[in-house]
């Protein structure tokens, strides 16, 4: 499995450009899985269905299945945050994994920039982002000659995310 990241400031279109970017390497005939780190509480289940009512009377996991998808869901009950190494590690097989969020690892990863945020650019201060995707270019003297590609060219984001993914084995995890 191949891995790249996605960074950016909230509102930057991290989310919109993956939407648009997976179904361009879909059809490039590769298997794309995501990891997306929320910052704030969030629930994939609804009150009021069997599997949220497992987990209000305090399962641990509660798995739930049928005929088109599967999905586990973990309470963590006061016990820490998963790392993205442990979350990869529950990812079955695939080409590639797109991660969104998670901008204080070390994992290559392009930043997502919109200038309308009126925020820093995040390359100059982190050494993992290799690539720019933004809606302006980066400022003379910013930092690094990063490759920049405007945030809408889709296909020349899907290019860098070709050329700088890197196998999952070769990254060094914080012991």
């Amino acid at each position: 499995m191949r891995l790249i990241g996605f960074a950016g400031w909230s509102g930057a279109g991290k989310t919109t450009l993956l939407t648009r970017l997976i179904p361009r390497l879909t059809a490039r005939g590769l298997t794309v899985s995501t990891i997306k780190h929320a910052h704030h509480r969030f629930d994939v289940d609804q009150p009021g269905k069997d599997s949220y009512e497992h987990r209000a009377a305090g399962a641990f996991q509660v798995l739930v299945g049928s005929a088109h998808r599967w999905a586990l869901m973990t309470e963590l009950r006061g016990a820490p945050e998963p790392d993205l190494r442990f979350l990869l590690s529950r990812l079955s097989p695939v080409d590639l994994v797109l991660v969104e969020g998670f901008k204080r690892d070390l994992i290559p990863k392009i930043e997502v920039y919109r200038a309308a945020n009126a925020k820093p650019w995040l390359h100059p201060d982190d050494p993992a982002v290799v690539a720019l995707a933004a809606d302006v270019p980066p400022p003379p003297g910013s930092g690094r000659a990063l490759p920049w590609i405007r945030l809408d060219d889709v296909e020349g984001v899907a290019e860098l995310v070709l050329r700088f993914a890197v196998g999952i084995e070769t990254l060094s995890w914080p012991s």
